[in-house]
């Protein structure tokens, strides 16, 4: 059999609709951080953003058990919509509740309604969706270019943290950034693609 890390995601999610269950946790492994970040960039709080992931893989497990997973090369991407989708979600239930913040001497300060909120909320939707299509962009990069973009803008970390990641100069990791955008720019020229909020 050949080791699993060879394997593309798509013969992977085809290996696990045909039964092989393992190729399922692999295929989580592999994409569990990039997933994660998006999530917790998008409700910067851990304990939402850890059910929301939850969520999502249980959802991405559903619709392959259930064959709702049409074969286009893009399965990351797939996966990353449907976070984004149940991070709406999760922003559309919550719209009408109340948040009540309370100081020391227990007097209600602010007591903020999101539906005083609903143009920051659409504003937010809007750069989550427009976040999820850069995220597919990213994906056509080679993986050197790839890795050095979600470090820097998905994890937060800097050039010299990259560097010492990856084991090259911060030059090194500057250019590859470098290389990254200009191609980013090719491909949405090429694509006809305008990221325009």
């Amino acid at each position: 059999m050949k080791n699993m890390q060879l394997l593309t995601d798509e013969q992977l999610v085809n290996g696990f609709v045909c039964g092989k269950e393992e190729y399922i946790d692999f295929l989580i492994d592999r994409h569990k951080n990039k997933v994660f970040t998006y999530i917790l960039i998008q409700v910067k709080n851990k304990d939402l953003a850890e059910d929301i992931f939850q969520d999502t893989f249980c959802k991405v497990f559903q619709s392959l058990k259930e064959k709702k997973y049409i074969e286009n090369g893009k399965f990351a991407s797939w996966m990353m919509r449907i976070a984004h989708n149940l991070i709406i979600d999760h922003y559309r239930r919550n719209k009408n509740q109340s948040v009540i913040s309370v100081d020391d001497n227990n007097n209600n300060i602010i007591n903020n309604s999101l539906n005083h909120c609903e143009r920051p909320v659409e504003e937010k939707i809007v750069y989550n969706q427009l976040l999820s299509e850069v995220s597919g962009l990213v994906d056509l990069l080679p993986k050197l270019q790839k890795d050095v973009i979600y470090m820097r803008h998905f994890q937060g970390l800097s050039f010299k943290e990259i560097a010492e990641e990856t084991n090259v100069s911060i030059n090194t990791a500057l250019g590859r950034m470098r290389y990254a955008i200009l191609n980013l720019r090719k491909i949405m020229e090429e694509r006809k693609i305008s990221l325009i909020v």
